[in-house]
């Protein structure tokens, strides 16, 4: 565990928060925080990064207060991404400030509740979270006097942007962008046809480490699965195994945690372990060095890739599948689909603030309006709305 408390001098392919691009509206720089750390404090302070304690990742909120929600996930993802960075060099609190907004845009009840309202949003350009996240932290979020949204720095819009590689081949190549990232100003200037910096590389990395890692832990504890079902796993066996090994009288309790916790350690070794090897070859000797190579240098290994295959697939069979989640997502579905129809059906029924901005019914810009409305709800806020307007007790 040495590598990951001893500090680092800063690598020179780093993101340098002294020579930052700046923000789209000029602020004076803060003498005690760097650029970077102000985007992170900001993102903390918002009140989407706040609703993310309602949102959750696979079971809605009212099935038990014990599974991640949202903000949870958003944590544990910051954590290891902190840790990667300052193993190697990087800027520490823009690899954790990318991992805290990455999960900012998602709306209520998960991938179902993403899926419910990008089709509802299909004939109106669409619905993709992580535009969204854009569009939260440069357009909707209204807590400064001087700007809409937070006024982040470039490379943490970048960041946030390309959190999955880049989005188009070349600069021209605009129609495979979402609609709501097309809609944010300057947004060509996010370079989108090349890869994000070294720390969003590294946040994307893990935010997959920690999904994997506390799916498995989740699925368990909600009786998904056994022990021994997911045993069948090599990769995750054989930790199961180690762990038993070093601890013949464990309860199963800490046997699941210990196993995670050594999963976890497993991964981010993995990722040290290739990207050095890929700094090594490359010598980048800059962010923007990075940016334009054609493959990523913050990543897992080949033979990991392989590995992370069966664990995947057995998570997809065994729980994202599993027929009491696909009963509850169901529902969740249902109650987002509902929710679009009779708002952009009746958009006089949305809160004031909302309805302003609207155009009529099942108008392009309402849409945008009552797609805006459903993604920043909770599940409990979603599951309280579609009460008031769909039973005749909602209100009484």
């Amino acid at each position: 565990m040495g590598t990951f408390s001893s500090i680092r001098a800063r690598a020179v392919y780093a993101s340098d928060p002294a020579n930052c691009r700046g923000r789209r509206i000029a602020q004076p720089s803060a003498s005690e925080r760097s650029p970077f750390q102000r985007d992170k404090d900001r993102i903390i302070h918002s009140s989407a990064f706040r609703r993310l304690k309602g949102k959750t990742q696979v079971f809605v909120s009212h099935e038990g207060d014990y599974y991640r929600t949202r903000l949870t996930h958003s944590l544990e993802v910051a954590q290891i991404a902190r840790s990667i960075a300052r193993v190697l060099g990087l800027d520490e609190d823009l690899a954790e400030c990318l991992a805290l907004a990455h999960d900012l845009g998602h709306p209520p009840f998960g991938h179902s509740g993403e899926d419910a309202l990008a089709k509802g949003m299909a004939p109106y350009g669409g619905f993709d979270h992580n535009a969204q996240t854009l569009r939260i932290v440069e357009q909707l979020e209204s807590r400064y006097a001087e700007f809409d949204g937070l006024n982040l720095t470039w490379e943490t819009l970048e960041g946030i942007a390309k959190h999955n590689g880049p989005l188009v081949k070349s600069p021209s190549d605009i129609d495979a962008l979402p609609w709501a990232l097309k809609d944010l100003p300057e947004w060509e200037k996010l370079e989108l046809d090349t890869y994000a910096g070294p720390e969003a590389q590294v946040a994307a990395l893990a935010d997959d480490i920690a999904y994997n890692n506390h799916d498995i832990d989740d699925g368990l504890r909600a009786g998904l699965f056994s022990v021994q079902d997911v045993c069948e796993v090599p990769i995750v066996g054989q930790h199961f195994a180690n762990v038993r090994k070093r601890y013949p009288d464990i309860s199963e309790n800490r046997l699941i945690h210990e196993t995670v916790r050594d999963l976890i350690g497993y991964m981010v070794s993995d990722v040290l372990t290739e990207s050095r090897k890929r700094i090594t070859e490359t010598k980048p000797t800059s962010a923007d060095e990075i940016r334009n190579l054609n493959f990523a240098i913050i990543d897992f290994s080949e033979k990991f890739r392989h590995e992370e295959g069966p664990m995947r697939r057995f998570l997809h069979d065994n729980m994202y599948r599993h027929y009491k989640v696909n009963r509850m997502m169901g529902q969740a579905a249902r109650v987002v689909e509902e929710l679009f129809d009779q708002f952009i059906n009746n958009p006089d029924i949305l809160p004031t603030n909302y309805r302003i901005q609207c155009n009529g019914p099942r108008d392009k810009t309402t849409a945008r309006v009552v797609c805006d409305y459903i993604a920043s709800m909770t599940d409990s806020f979603a599951i309280n709305e579609h009460k008031k307007l769909f039973s005749v007790t909602g209100y009484l």
